[in-house]
């Protein structure tokens, strides 16, 4: 349990209350204007609109990179970068789950962004959650930062193993499920989440796809957020390098989802790079990794594993037939 002042200040990290705040303030505008001005109607998102939102959410995060450069120092920055880097690539193998689950139960494009949207603001709040209940955690237990690499070394393994199992969800195993303490519609009933039907209040199928993107990602962050534990014991630089990588994971979604059966070997990435922040956490008392070279293998991990996929994937050109 935390106690006194003392103990908030420390959850806050080198964050100071003004930044904390500053910072809440700019997710709560960004969240308002993407539902209120530039989202109010449903709409199949664009490949050039998520583009250009991906650009707008990766500049973001490189400007406040920037600003903790200036005002917390360069291994502030670092750090927060490969707590980003890691998070945003962990978050592509979100976007295979959400794929099948919006196959699974037909959810049209339209209607994609809104479950998302309401899934990223649940994923917001859950994340802080997580992160003050890890950073008072590793505060108190120093011994848990070992059962947090072990922790992610196993999924890692156990993600390179699976690394060519496909992702499927079962929607009718689902939705007998969930029939069983929910009224559920027996479809669709356009954007809608709730619906009154013969006097009684229904949930949807859309709604039942926006639980398990919630689940989904309630998952995920039990692998990504002691990854960037293994980087940062900063709450701040954990809370909002994680942040950053949420916002932009719905533009990134729509901008990638037709690409993703392409990237055969990014899981492969994925599983050693948790193999490698696991073996970090684990040795930290013994040999201390510079946050540069962390950010470095990192990226030459995802990189290489991307680059590998899209060559292994690449259409072969047709033979040219011989001239006669």
């Amino acid at each position: 349990m935390l106690h006194g002042s003392g103990d908030v200040m420390t959850l806050l990290g080198n964050g100071s209350p003004w930044m904390w705040g500053g910072f809440l303030l700019f997710v709560c505008l960004m969240l308002a204007l993407d539902l209120g001005v530039f989202h109010r109607k449903a709409h199949a998102v664009s490949p050039r609109e998520a583009l250009t939102w991906s650009v707008v959410w990766v500049a973001l995060a490189f400007a406040f990179g920037g600003v903790l450069h200036f005002t917390m120092g360069p291994t502030a920055a670092l750090e927060f970068g490969a707590g980003y880097l890691i998070e945003k690539a962990l978050a592509v193998d979100n976007l295979f789950v959400f794929v099948a689950i919006f196959a699974a139960f037909g959810v049209p494009q339209a209607s994609q962004h809104r479950v998302l949207f309401w899934g990223v603001l649940g994923a917001l709040v859950m994340r802080a959650g997580f992160i003050l209940a890890g950073a008072a955690i590793l505060e108190r237990f120093h011994w848990t930062l070992y059962v947090f690499g072990g922790f992610l070394i196993v999924t890692g393994l156990k993600m390179f193993k699976a690394r060519t199992e496909a992702t499927q969800v079962d929607e009718s195993g689902m939705l007998r499920l969930l029939r069983r303490w929910l009224p559920v519609t027996d479809g669709l009933r356009g954007d809608r989440f709730f619906v009154i039907e013969a006097g009684l209040r229904k949930v949807t199928p859309l709604f039942v796809a926006l639980l398990l993107v919630e689940l989904a990602d309630v998952v995920f962050a039990l692998d990504s957020i002691p990854a960037i534990f293994a980087v940062t014991r900063d709450p701040f630089l954990v809370f909002t390098s994680n942040i950053f990588a949420i916002l932009g994971l719905r533009s990134m979604y729509f901008l990638l989802a037709d690409l993703l059966p392409r990237f055969v070997h990014l899981k492969a990435g994925l599983a050693m790079v948790l193999c490698f922040v696991g073996g970090k956490m684990l040795l930290l008392d013994v040999v201390k990794v510079p946050i540069g070279v962390s950010l470095g293998v990192v990226a030459a991990l995802l990189g290489g594993s991307i680059l590998l996929s899209l060559r292994a994937t690449a259409p072969v050109a047709a033979p040219v037939p011989p001239q006669p």
